[in-house]
């Protein structure tokens, strides 16, 4: 059994997880505590105060007895929005919290692009222009190029979280761009994990998606391998692991 704990702001698009342990191998589990959003904005001040240490530890003990063997805040912008430094801090400070291997959803960004040999992406997101440009900083303070970045404009996560599959795929078909490997789309409170096959088919690239990332996330940091299919590019068996293995 292997279970990674999830640390998520409010409610949203928290039903993708279930979604996903689904696909994923039944010994996978991935139990969920919704940390206090306070003011639900797309706004730097209220994000940052999203991310704040007292609210992410009100969880740890929790997902502890959960049997939670490493921890995720599962949120893009809660963490992008501090700087590169200050979301590295903002994990340091869970993980010490937990005792337990942590992370955030825009780390595992970069940690997915890197583990799938990207370096030229391409972002469709939900935020507002200012929120956008933060998370493309980011990723280029990581060494990832960003070739081209669209903003929705959306303001809460209340109404990400009511976007449906064609507003989905159209975020990602606008976003998308010939020269970037991959297209991002950042948002956790954006429902994706039932759309992602058809996203990567529509696009012929891998497609990225926060809650999926976030899942690969807290597995690579409790050591487990883990494939599916429906689940992109990134849970794809890679060729050169032997079946079985």
């Amino acid at each position: 059994m292997t279970t990674v704990g999830l640390l998520y702001p409010g409610h949203s698009a928290e039903d993708d997880y279930p979604r996903i342990a689904v696909l994923l191998d039944s010994d996978i589990r991935l139990p969920v505590f919704h940390t206090d959003i306070g003011e639900d904005a797309h706004r730097l001040d209220a994000l940052i105060e999203m991310g704040a240490t007292d609210r992410l530890a009100a969880g740890v003990e929790e997902l502890r007895l959960a049997g939670a063997e490493s921890l995720v805040w599962a949120c893009t912008s809660g963490s992008f929005v501090r700087g590169r430094d200050g979301a590295q801090q903002q994990i340091r400070e869970l993980a010490q919290a937990a005792g337990l291997p942590a992370s955030s959803t825009s780390f595992a960004f970069v940690h997915a692009a890197q583990a799938l040999g990207v370096s030229r992406v391409a972002v469709a997101a939900t935020y507002p222009d200012d929120v956008t440009g933060l998370f493309e900083k980011f990723l280029e303070s990581a060494g990832i190029e960003v070739v081209a970045a669209r903003a929705s404009g959306i303001v809460t996560a209340a109404e990400v979280g009511t976007w449906e599959r064609e507003q989905v795929l159209e975020l990602a078909a606008a976003g998308d761009d010939p020269r970037a490997e991959a297209v991002l789309m950042p948002d956790t409170a954006l429902h994706t994990a039932g759309h992602l096959q058809e996203l990567e088919e529509t696009l012929g690239k891998p497609v990225l998606t926060a809650n999926q990332v976030t899942v690969w996330e807290g597995l690579r940091l409790a050591e487990r391998r883990a494939w599916a299919d429906g689940l992109g590019t990134l849970f794809a068996r890679p060729d050169h692991w032997p079946e079985g293995e």
